[in-house]
């Protein structure tokens, strides 16, 4: 059972607490005195590709690698500045971002009709960033909380899939973690975010036109087949399969699917919420060993849900898509011109050598 506590912070964001246990110490009033952050976020469409692209100048010059005694995710005790969290303890906190890429308080001084050249379409980036925050204890990783904590998380998730979903105009919600220097992760707090946008994500709007154009049902029929071929899974469960795609972009990169098509979070029952949260454990336990000599492996997981409007959503099934920018010990896969500039694909191994790691470390 999680109980939910909704509070306002010093400048008007939301914070909720996401607790599967009593905290008596819970403090909900911010007492900072902090300046209300005014997004400029804005998005343009390309002419070319018609992909969108979102500009936020606000955050140029937001919260850098702060020292340990700075961290803005810490909960705020007696004696320490105070942050993001004002109370003393908690189990998973969800806030807004208070530099949003997105953010439904953003407008642009031209009107909704702004084409640039006439071929540009320019409009407000209206939709919702937000922060959610695993733990209190900033030495922590994902893999380390407890499976109940993992389950809160995931119950933080399916709670701001279904609120971010009700936005207006807002067309996907894509929860996702960060993690390490190596690929850019200005917090080292174990966090993730919740991304809102006005938009399909090209990926997303790849895999309707996918899942439209295939004579079937894609999902379940890739998730049969890679079954009877058996070398890519990693793992399976009542609820859920553990497999590196076949066309695996990434030196380490595995996909977590329902075994029935579920659109997000918010649709998941309870009895696949219980059976995904020790899954989430394993996975990203192995994905730490996967290297030898490597105790934190960089990685990025998103989780790619169903887009919001109802037409668009059948046969769409949430999958994770947990990867590493690290080829070996050490070594980083950097995307060069192939992969930047025409989005061509080169790995430097293969899915079945992928998977073949994770079978060899996975109850290690």
């Amino acid at each position: 059972m999680v109980e939910i506590t909704s509070a306002t912070l010093a400048d008007g964001r939301e914070i909720l607490y996401f607790d599967d246990q009593p905290h008596p110490d819970r403090v909900l009033v911010d007492a900072r005195d902090i300046p209300t952050v005014a997004p400029a976020s804005e998005m343009r469409r390309d002419p070319l590709t018609g992909d969108w692209v979102a500009f936020a100048a606000h955050r140029m010059n937001r919260t850098f690698l702060p020292p340990a005694n700075e961290n803005p995710l810490a909960p705020t005790r007696e004696g320490q500045l105070p942050t993001e969290i004002p109370s003393p303890s908690y189990d998973v906190v969800v806030f807004e971002n208070r530099f949003p890429s997105f953010a439904t308080a953003a407008d642009i001084e031209h009107p909704e009709e702004d084409n640039l050249l006439g071929m540009v379409p320019r409009l407000p980036a209206h939709a919702r960033c937000e922060v959610v925050c695993f733990t209190e204890d900033p030495a922590l990783s994902f893999k380390d909380l407890p499976e109940s904590r993992i389950r809160t998380v995931i119950e933080a998730w399916a709670h701001r899939t279904a609120a971010l979903s009700q936005i207006d105009g807002v067309q996907q919600v894509f929860p996702f973690e960060n993690r390490g220097e190596e690929i850019g992760v200005t917090l080292q707090h174990p966090h993730g975010q919740i991304y809102s946008y006005p938009f399909l994500s090209p990926r997303l709007r790849s895999i309707v036109d996918s899942a439209r154009a295939y004579d079937g049902d894609l999902f379940q029929d890739l998730l049969d087949r890679e079954r009877a071929a058996g070398t890519r899974i990693i793992a399976e469960t009542e609820h859920f399969t553990v497999f590196v795609p076949a066309a695996a972009k990434w030196p380490l990169e595995a996909m977590v699917l329902p075994n029935e098509e579920v659109p997000d979070f918010a649709a998941l029952t309870d009895a696949q919420r219980a059976d995904l949260a020790p899954l989430l454990k394993k996975l990203y336990s192995a994905v730490d060993r996967f290297f030898d000599g490597v105790k934190k492996t960089p990685y990025i997981a998103g989780w790619t849900q169903a887009p919001v409007d109802p037409d668009l959503r059948p046969g769409i099934r949430m999958h994770l898509q947990l990867f590493s920018l690290m080829r070996s010990p050490g070594r980083m896969k950097y995307l060069a011109g192939s992969e930047s500039s025409q989005a061509v694909w080169i790995n430097d191994t293969t899915p079945e050598r992928i998977a073949a790691r994770f079978k060899e470390i996975w109850d290690a």
